[in-house]
C-alpha cells in the first residue's frame, strides 16, 4: 500500500472531551487533516519537544530514546496502519546496529511522542486518510494553522505575565522548570521570547 507522509499542523485543547487535547496531522503533500484525540500526558510529551525545552528529568519518551540508544536502536518510522471503530493503530520501525528491521506496536500517541524524539517521518495509508481525513481548502487550512499556532494547552490568563517584569518572568521561569510544569514554561519563555523581539 501506498504511504502518505504526515506532519504534525497543530496541538490544542479538546472541545469535545473533558481532559483530552486535540492533536492534528496534515499531509505534506496535500490539504487533508488528520485528528486524533489525545490524553494530557502524550499532548505534554508532544509540546516538549516540540517546543525543544529540556525537562530537569527525562520523560517516559526520554527515558525510552536514551534506552533504545544505549543499545543502538534506531526507530526509523511511525506508521498509523489501522482504524478500527475511531481508534488509531500505529507502530514503529526500528532497526538496530545490525541492520534488522523490527515492528513494535504503539499507541498512536507515543509512538508520535517518540517520532519527534527521533527524527522520524510519520506515516499512514490512503484509506485511513479517505475514512477519518477532513478536506480544507486554502483559506481554511492558513487560519486553522494560525489558531493552532496560537492554542494554548490550558486556558491561562496571558495578561498576568504581561504585568510582570523581565526578571519577575525568568524566576517563574525558573520555578516552573523545577516544578516540571513544561507547559507554563512554554508559555513564559513565548512571553520573554517576544520581548527580547520588541
Amino acid at each position: 500500500m501506498k504511504k502518505v507522509k504526515l506532519e504534525i499542523v497543530g496541538l490544542s485543547y479538546s472541545q469535545t472531551q473533558t481532559g483530552a487535547y486535540a492533536l492534528v496531522l496534515g499531509e505534506t503533500k496535500g490539504k487533508r487533516r488528520l485528528p486524533i484525540i489525545i490524553g494530557g500526558f502524550e499532548a505534554q510529551a508532544i509540546a516538549i519537544e516540540l517546543e525543544k525545552m529540556t525537562p530537569s528529568r527525562p520523560l517516559t519518551h526520554d527515558l525510552f530514546k536514551s534506552f533504545a540508544e544505549g543499545f543502538n536502536i534506531n526507530v526509523k518510522e511511525v506508521i498509523i496502519y489501522n482504524l478500527v471503530e475511531g481508534i488509531f493503530f500505529a507502530k514503529l520501525i526500528t532497526n538496530d546496529a545490525g541492520g534488522k528491521e523490527v515492528e513494535i506496536d504503539a499507541r498512536t500517541s507515543d509512538a508520535i511522542a517518540l517520532a519527534v524524539r527521533f527524527n522520524c517521518p510519520i506515516n499512514t495509508y490512503e484509506f485511513i486518510l479517505s475514512q477519518a481525513g477532513i478536506l480544507l481548502d486554502d483559506e481554511a487550512i492558513a487560519g486553522a494553522e494560525s489558531s493552532f499556532e496560537k492554542e494554548e494547552l490550558v486556558e491561562i490568563e496571558e495578561t498576568d505575565y504581561l504585568k510582570k517584569s523581565t526578571e519577575e518572568l525568568k524566576q517563574l521561569l525558573e520555578t516552573a522548570l523545577s516544578d516540571e510544569d513544561y507547559e507554563k514554561a512554554s508559555r513564559i519563555r513565548d512571553e520573554l521570547n517576544n520581548r527580547k523581539k520588541s
